[in-house]
């Protein structure tokens, strides 16, 4: 099920490149159509009832399309991957991987100033999060869920305005079922998703 999420990932970061490659500027300032390549990340989800907390280690790709100085719209693909390292915290035991996990989002980033080469922006998104089966934590199957998410994070670019760096955080907002596994619970989950993302910026 890694591998599977790996090649997921990997597909939609080769598909991105290739748009990145396209165009470039010497403008100091984000291109019309940027690519991020998330390598490092985490996610951690709080306990909720009797469902557990757990963390997983992340990582993904997105495009985003800037509309204009302030408006971008992005597409983001991203995993969180189980690990039984010191990435694993919470309640869930150290010795039990939680299940693997796989986003995908549209999301609005809005940037209402710009400081030289950094850019703040804030975020707001919608889509959905596939969880995959862990039989030895009741996930006997896929589970896919409805997902929103806000947050907000900050972009760096290089003087060659080529490319830049990305720190960003999301509060996720996982919306549940009444099929759910117990696992998850059967109630709305919330998760915090941190990176640190490269930005290959194709200028105007």
């Amino acid at each position: 099920m890694t591998s599977r999420l790996a090649a997921l990932v990997v597909v939609g970061t080769l598909c991105s490149a290739g748009v990145a490659a396209a165009q470039e500027s010497d403008v100091p300032r984000p291109g019309v159509v940027e690519v991020t390549y998330m390598p490092v990340g985490a996610g951690f989800v709080p306990s909720k009832g009797k469902a557990p907390s757990f963390g997983n280690y992340g990582f993904g790709t997105s495009l985003t399309v800037n509309v204009n100085r302030y408006l971008g719209v992005e597409g983001e693909l991203s995993t969180m991957l189980a690990t039984t390292s010191d990435l694993q915290f919470g309640d869930l035991n150290s010795h039990v991987k939680a299940p693997n996990m796989l986003s995908y989002t549209g999301n609005l980033l809005v940037t209402p100033v710009t400081f030289n080469r950094f850019v703040p922006y804030g975020t707001v998104g919608l889509g959905g999060l596939s969880m995959f089966a862990r039989p030895e934590l009741g996930v006997r199957d896929d589970q896919t869920f409805l997902s929103g998410n806000v947050g907000g994070g900050l972009k760096w670019y290089a003087p060659s305005n080529r490319w830049g760096i990305r720190a960003d955080y999301r509060l996720g907002v996982v919306k549940s079922k009444d099929t759910a596994p117990a696992f998850f619970g059967r109630e709305t989950r919330y998760m915090h998703r941190v990176y640190g993302g490269v930005v290959i910026n194709t200028g105007q």
